[in-house]
């Protein structure tokens, strides 16, 4: 018995890299830190804001790679040295998140204010192309 998969079936020629995007992003297995929004700002454009308090912009890495948009944050140790915390509520912990990008999405920058980081992806929109297949005696 052969196992009909997402992209198996016979309307969705070409999408089976949609059946691993969803597979890989299954996997990614965030835990909810740091907490994010993600908004649209308009038609193509949209935005992640991460709550990344106690962070700098020098402990932040952001990259791009195979349409996986991965953050993470690690504070430098030298920060704590010396200090006698009675009580931790602050989270210092190091993270990383990612996202998935579909297609002709792209980063258009990263910027951070009053410990938010705000990572802005634009989305380029495809010419229209109309294509006339002529069709050839056998």
């Amino acid at each position: 018995m052969t196992k009909l998969t997402f992209a198996a079936h016979p309307f969705l020629l070409g999408f089976d890299q949609l059946e691993r995007l969803v597979e890989r992003t299954a996997k990614s297995g965030n835990d909810g830190y740091p907490p994010f929004n993600i908004e649209q700002s308009s038609e193509h454009e949209f935005r992640i804001t991460l709550a990344v308090a106690g962070f700098r912009e020098d402990d932040i890495g952001i990259t791009v790679e195979d349409r996986q948009l991965m953050i993470r944050g690690r504070q430098a140790e030298e920060a704590d040295e010396g200090r006698v915390f009675l009580h931790r509520g602050i989270a210092a912990r190091a993270f990383q998140r990612s996202f998935v990008l579909a297609e002709g999405v792209d980063v258009a920058g990263a910027t951070m204010e009053s410990g938010l980081l705000h990572v802005d992806l634009r989305r380029s929109v495809p010419e229209k192309v109309v294509q006339t297949i002529r069709i050839t005696k056998g």
